[in-house]
């Protein structure tokens, strides 16, 4: 099934979520990189980051709370080592952009916009495990403006990553629309915190962090169907999917794709497992399209 994208297309609805599939080359002797819809790569900011303390992962029940803090190797290294992998893959990579400034979402975007091996952008503006946070995602007009200034640099797909941590994540959507977004990702993680009753201390030393996996799976699939009723563009839905039956949610709430986050960390052939299930539901159903999966409740 055909996934249109602004300007693009993928030729699946299963993807790999950033953060969690590192830039590729860490699974691409795991599993076939070409059965994915698309890899949204690790983060990317202006500065190489070395992250938070560690530890850095805690599992819960039915869940990873997790504080890298956006570790990666600076844009400068990511075009110079990145970039020669990413061509050679199978799959469209969309690149995951974080910055702390205005100025330096436009500086990546800019510096990315003409490379080939680059499909797409997915907008990071919110990261829960970020000393003093990224504050674009919480508020509609900061959201606004920035993808009308990104909008401005290039005419690759623009894909803004949502937070659920907001009152109303539908509201952020449509400012991402009228911004000129081509889609929106719901959700980011949850913000959660885990305390050792021995040392009577945060188990992370951030204190919080990032909440994802089974756990959150309801709320992702609650945002998707919220944001999909208000804005037009496609919605991707992330948070918690481990088997097609979660996927399959997922795209009944609305979605026109989902990724698969930290059940890449359980079983790295999820993606594939995932598509067959959705392939099989949507022959089962009749469905030929991913629009198919839409019209059953309002």
């Amino acid at each position: 099934m055909v996934i249109k994208i602004g300007r693009n297309t993928l030729k699946g609805p299963v993807c790999v979520a950033s953060g969690t599939f590192g830039y590729g080359s860490e699974y691409e002797e795991l599993i076939d990189l070409s059965q994915i819809g698309a890899l949204f790569s690790k983060s990317v900011t202006v500065e190489e980051r070395p992250g938070n303390d560690i530890p850095r992962l805690i599992e819960t029940p039915s869940g990873l709370v997790n504080s890298i803090g956006l570790a990666n190797v600076g844009i400068d290294r990511y075009i110079d080592e990145k970039l020669p992998l990413f061509e050679n893959y199978p799959c469209p990579v969309v690149a995951n952009i974080a910055g702390g400034t205005t100025n330096e979402y436009e500086q990546l975007t800019e510096r990315l916009a003409e490379k080939k091996a680059i499909w797409g952008f997915e907008v990071n503006l919110s990261c829960p495990n970020v000393v003093h946070g990224l504050a674009f995602g919480t508020e509609p007009e900061p959201v606004e403006l920035l993808v009308k200034r990104l909008r401005k640099r290039t005419s690759k797909p623009l894909i803004i990553k949502l937070t659920p941590n907001v009152t109303d994540i539908a509201a952020i959507a449509l400012a991402a629309e009228a911004g000129g977004a081509d889609a929106v990702s719901c959700i980011n993680t949850l913000i959660g915190m885990v305390i050792d009753t021995k040392t009577r201390r945060p188990v992370l030393p951030a204190g919080t962090g990032g909440l994802s996996g089974p756990a959150i799976r309801p709320v992702g699939v609650a945002a998707v169907y919220r944001v999909s009723r208000r804005v037009r563009i496609p919605v991707f839905g992330i948070g918690g999917i481990m088997c097609s039956d979660d996927a399959v949610q997922y795209l009944l709430a609305g979605a026109s794709a989902v990724q698969i986050g930290t059940g890449n960390f359980v079983d790295p052939s999820l993606v594939a497992e995932v598509s067959n299930g959705i392939d099989a539901y949507a022959k089962d159903s009749g469905f030929s399209t991913i629009e198919d999966f839409h019209c059953f409740f309002e």
